[in-house]
């Protein structure tokens, strides 16, 4: 039998992620498959770096949160194939959430590769709390 939680409940889990990381933090969007954990050293080449919106995610609503505001590089660091990304705090040195990244995954982007100097954005990000 899983656990079942509220939705209040829920929301409130998804809303304390933001909170903790902080204003400002960093994506980071890299080549190659993530690290083993948030605490393993970061892998592959750094493709691009957003300084995200202070408010960079909306409420969460229905057991779900979503990107709030536009994330974008208007000029990608290197050239690779998109792989995965790091969320770290807003000095860039932490690391508190990472997944798989591309046209499809966890963090979607409008591009499956970058070219050094090219506009990457993101289209969809979005968290959803177990136990519903």
């Amino acid at each position: 039998m899983a656990i079942q939680l509220s939705t209040s409940l829920r929301n409130a889990r998804l809303d304390v992620y933001e909170t903790h990381i902080g204003t400002g933090p960093i994506l980071e969007i890299r080549s190659g498959a993530q690290p083993a954990d948030c605490a393993a050293a970061d892998s592959g080449t750094l493709l691009a770096s957003i300084t995200l919106p202070s408010d960079w995610m909306n409420a969460a609503s229905s057991g779900s949160k979503t990107k709030s505001g536009t994330w974008q590089d208007a000029s990608a660091n290197n050239s690779g194939t998109i792989g995965h990304f790091r969320i770290k705090d807003s000095s860039g040195t932490t690391c508190h959430m990472q997944g798989t990244a591309g046209t499809s995954g966890d963090l979607v982007t409008d591009a499956a590769t970058t070219t050094a100097g090219q506009t990457i954005t993101v289209n969809t990000f979005t968290l959803t709390a177990p136990g519903a």
